[in-house]
């Protein structure tokens, strides 16, 4: 879309606010998969996770509301693809760290280990860069913004996997109880493809603002 068209394209009203309501709710749930993993009150851990199932809810309603809104809408700030590979994006990752917090109860994990609030504090700032970028699509005044924001999210994703891949090495190495080794295991790797979603998202909006330069 270039300038000429969007001077005659009047303001997106309804897909950036639901990009926006996205974006809050992404550090809301990573924010609380943070406290769940960091707290070793049990009570309040559950507490916690509740929130997590809430919050992933709400995203999933956001979804929908654009699904619903590229079936009614003639013109749309981006193309169609791109909005829908975003939004499922976002949508992922929440339900990522959905699966992370309901693994963390049904197994009954105990054992919470460094490198899995180093991934929970590396997906919070992920997804606060993702929030900073969905709001920069409302005027794409400084584009650097998203341009920085996906750059950093390569970076983060890289660094979830290999913090991910050396502590589930040292599981095999110190963890004799082999069901424990297993629940650990699937806990990291789960929290690991929440990066990789915060990855893809990163994708979606470096092809939007490809797209639109």
């Amino acid at each position: 879309m270039n300038s000429v068209l969007k001077f005659f394209i009047p303001p997106d009203k309804k897909f950036q606010p639901l990009f926006e309501q996205s974006g809050k709710n992404l550090i809301s749930i990573s924010e609380t998969l943070l406290l769940a993993l960091s707290t070793n009150d049990l009570d309040q851990r559950n507490k916690h996770i509740k929130k997590i199932e809430q919050l992933e809810r709400n995203v999933n309603k956001i979804r929908h509301a654009v699904f619903l809104g590229l079936s009614k809408s003639i013109i749309t700030p981006f193309s169609r693809e791109d909005i829908h590979t975003l939004i499922s994006a976002v949508y992922d990752i929440s339900d990522y760290i959905r699966a992370a917090a309901i693994s963390i109860e049904m197994y009954n994990i105990l054992q919470l280990d460094k490198t899995m609030i180093k991934l929970a504090n590396l997906l919070t700032e992920m997804c606060k860069d993702l929030d900073s970028a969905l709001k920069e699509l409302r005027s794409f005044k400084n584009k650097t913004i998203i341009s920085d924001v996906c750059l950093r999210i390569y970076k983060g994703e890289s660094k979830a996997d290999k913090l991910c891949n050396h502590a589930v090495a040292g599981l095999f190495k110190t963890e004799l109880n082999p069901i424990e080794l297993i629940k650990q295991k699937e806990l990291l790797q789960t929290l690991e493809m929440a990066t990789d979603r915060c990855d893809d998202a990163a994708n979606a909006l470096e092809a939007i603002l490809v797209k639109n330069s």
